[in-house]
């Protein structure tokens, strides 16, 4: 008898456990707590005036298009020759006039001069170079480096540095910028010479991060976007018109340098080799805004804005 009120006591133990164990299973999980802290929001609506800087008039580029305006920033501290060159084009009047020549769908709007493969019909470039080495990284000692912690799959490191998400390999101690989205590079041939900055693109889809190294960055959008992700998408290879009259025009590039300061698009960027910039990541990293049910807890280096803002106009 006692071996049978043991066995007994077995059985029912294990009869209530799996009791316990249905009732686990089929409980509400209980919803995740986000670390506190605040959202990306209220970072922004407390950050101070030093937070913010003013991007410089001599690499900050307006490319006016029929419907709107864009504003580039260009990266010298990544691309010296190639910022210096579009400065040249620019300043030169090169691209008024010429069109958007290619807008593949989840990719990069792209343009230039339709001719420029034609010595005899291509648009001059003045006093611009003809070509220029590759530029796909640089030294990364000595340079600002906001590092992200959360890793990733094509660079040793990523973080941000002057503004622009940036890739970092400590042990060869070389940095380059990053492909996410609004990157503007400089379009090329096969060989890494064969670039000058007479022909750009726009990253308007999905981070095409396999580019990194392969092809010079020289800047980014700081706003505008939507006039550039909406365009009418190419029915060629790669998103290239075959029709030239489905090329969109562009009016002009111009630098805000050239024009009066009153003139000029009153525009701040975060800075990001600061505290508050460190909150912003944070706020990306656990979603803490309440449509969230899961915080996530992780993030992408290029899902963390750089936010912009209209600034008040500079005082006479």
């Amino acid at each position: 008898m006692p071996i049978l009120r043991r066995l007994a006591a077995v059985v029912l133990g294990s009869a209530t456990l799996l009791t316990f164990t249905q009732a686990l299973a089929q409980a509400p999980a209980a919803e995740p707590s986000p670390a506190p802290g605040p959202t990306l929001a209220q970072v922004l609506a407390e950050a101070a005036a030093a937070d913010w800087r003013r991007p410089d008039p001599e690499n900050t580029v307006y490319l006016d298009l029929d419907s709107g305006r864009v504003i580039l920033e260009l990266a010298p501290d990544f691309a010296p020759l190639h910022a210096a060159n579009i400065r040249t084009l620019v300043r030169a009047g090169y691209f008024d006039g010429l069109v958007i020549l290619r807008a593949q769908d989840n990719y990069v709007v792209q343009w230039g001069d339709p001719k420029a493969d034609d010595p005899a019909l291509a648009r001059p470039l003045g006093n611009a170079r003809t070509s220029l080495p590759g530029e796909f990284d640089r030294s990364a000692e000595r340079l600002s480096f906001t590092r992200l912690t959360d890793g990733d799959v094509y660079a040793p490191e990523v973080g941000f540095s002057g503004g622009f998400p940036v890739g970092r390999d400590p042990t060869g101690q070389r940095a380059w910028l990053l492909h996410c989205y609004g990157a503007l590079g400089v379009s090329r041939g096969n060989t890494a010479d064969s670039g000058n900055g007479a022909g750009l693109y726009v990253v308007i889809g999905h981070a095409p991060r396999h580019l990194d190294r392969n092809i010079t960055l020289a800047g980014r959008v700081l706003s505008g976007m939507e006039h550039l992700s909406v365009l009418p998408r190419g029915d060629g290879p790669l998103g290239f018109h075959s029709d030239p009259a489905r090329h969109v025009p562009i009016r002009s590039l111009t630098l805000a340098a050239q024009l009066p300061v009153a003139e000029r698009e009153p525009i701040e960027v975060l800075r990001t080799d600061t505290p508050t910039f460190q909150r912003l990541i944070e706020a990306r990293r656990h979603r803490r805004e309440p449509w969230f049910l899961d915080p996530v807890g992780r993030v992408e280096v290029c899902n963390i804005p750089i936010p912009v803002r209209r600034a008040e106009a500079t005082a006479p």
